[in-house]
């Protein structure tokens, strides 16, 4: 008889986008005439920068010549882009990480899932709510958790995310051993000031917690105050593991390529109390599940990093941030108040109600999907999120639309 991993059962009855994406067919296969706009799943639109495109075609080009050709790369990425990812993410920007401590892989959701591997079953584990599902529910189906009641699991610490605290939570007063944490923050858009992360970095170092730092929006800050890593605070380095994606940066959702920072500094401990670095341990983990990102792609993402390729990614992102930009008008206009928009691609808006109902009535009147709170959770029941991953004219075409609805 095999037996099954029965922490599955343990998770709620469907993943957020799974259950977006089950309404939203459902409307569309009674309403084939409506034209939905979608501003839910942070998705991208906008085609790859032009110097990515350069660089995919010269890669592939490579692939057709024996004398070019790529076969099996090192798992942890060729030296050619961590190199240029530790110069301009982080070194220039006074952060001490090293091409060596950076791993490429295929995707930053895929990273903070797997990531928990390297820890016991018994840690304790801090998730803000709101939260990206990702971060609890690999941790439901790694044992971490108990069973969820009213819509918490057991056994996990949630800070609370509110517009008191500007939805950056504090330090809890008990210790806890993983914490993770996003800024900018994916659902809320919030942002962390320095102090804001030094008291975590504080906090960290004090308890001997490790911080899951996810920066995948880090592009999108603008405010030269706000840090765009979490190693730009003194110490993180000893404490922090940092998650980062060119999806949204560089638009490479469909393309695929990310890459975590796991400095040789930062340290696990053995029951006996024996520190162990867990770059060693990520190292091993990522060269026994994981063939590598294709050269190709990887040479695309190095493009990113070009003269052409800075000034390109900034105008997409600066797009975007257009487009969140018209989204705060219209949602302000309309009395609701909001966070996010500003250094941030989402929109987190106060509606004042259950946020599926909120959700159903913009998509069977508006057409228009969001991405209701409650799906991240008990302190999102009475928001929506608005991506502002679109283009132009349907933001301002949905915008229109859900004038119409709400006034």
């Amino acid at each position: 008889m095999i037996m099954v991993n029965e922490n599955y059962a343990k998770l709620q009855a469907s993943y957020l986008f799974s259950e977006i994406s089950k309404r939203v067919a459902a409307y569309q296969s009674e309403n084939p005439e409506k034209n939905l706009i979608r501003l839910g799943i942070g998705d991208v639109t906008e085609p790859l920068p032009p110097a990515c495109i350069e660089a995919l075609h010269l890669a592939v080009d490579e692939m057709a010549g024996r004398a070019t050709f790529r076969g099996y790369g090192p798992e942890q990425g060729y030296d050619f882009l961590r190199e240029a990812i530790a110069l301009n993410d982080f070194q220039s920007r006074g952060a001490g990480i090293d091409a060596s401590e950076i791993f490429v892989s295929d995707g930053a959701k895929c990273d903070t899932g797997n990531i928990q591997e390297l820890f016991s079953q018994k840690l304790t584990v801090a998730v803000p709510d709101p939260v990206y599902p990702v971060y609890v529910d690999t941790n439901v189906m790694a044992g971490r958790t108990g069973k969820a009641v009213r819509g918490r699991y057991q056994k996990l610490v949630y800070l609370d995310c509110t517009e008191e605290n500007n939805f950056v939570p504090t330090p809890p007063a008990v210790p806890v051993d993983l914490i993770y944490l996003c800024f900018p923050n994916n659902p809320t858009g919030a942002t962390a000031t320095r102090a804001e992360l030094k008291s975590w970095v504080d906090y960290a170092k004090e308890h001997q917690s490790i911080i899951l730092f996810d920066a995948a929006y880090e592009s999108f800050i603008r405010d030269p105050e706000l840090p765009r890593s979490i190693y730009e605070i003194e110490g993180a380095r000893d404490v922090a593991i940092e998650f980062r994606s060119f999806s949204k940066v560089a638009g490479f959702t469909g393309t695929r390529c990310a890459y975590t920072v796991v400095p040789k500094s930062v340290m696990g401990y053995t029951r006996k109390g024996e520190a162990v670095a867990l770059h060693a341990m990520w190292n091993r983990r990522h060269t026994t599940k994981f063939n590598g990102v294709s050269y190709p792609v990887q040479r695309a993402a190095e493009a990113v990093y070009s003269e052409a390729g800075k000034q390109q990614v900034k105008a997409l992102n600066d797009l975007y941030l257009g487009n969140a930009g018209i989204v705060r008008e219209a949602i302000g206009a309309l009395g609701y108040a909001m966070t996010g928009g500003v250094n941030s691609p989402y929109i987190w808006v106060n509606t004042g109600r259950d946020s599926w109902k909120f959700f159903d009535r913009l998509l069977a009147r508006a057409q228009v999907v969001t991405t209701p709170g409650g799906g991240f959770g008990r302190c999102g029941k009475n928001f929506i999120r608005i991506s502002a991953f679109n283009s132009r004219a349907n933001v301002e075409e949905a915008m229109g639309r859900i004038k119409r609805v709400l006034r």
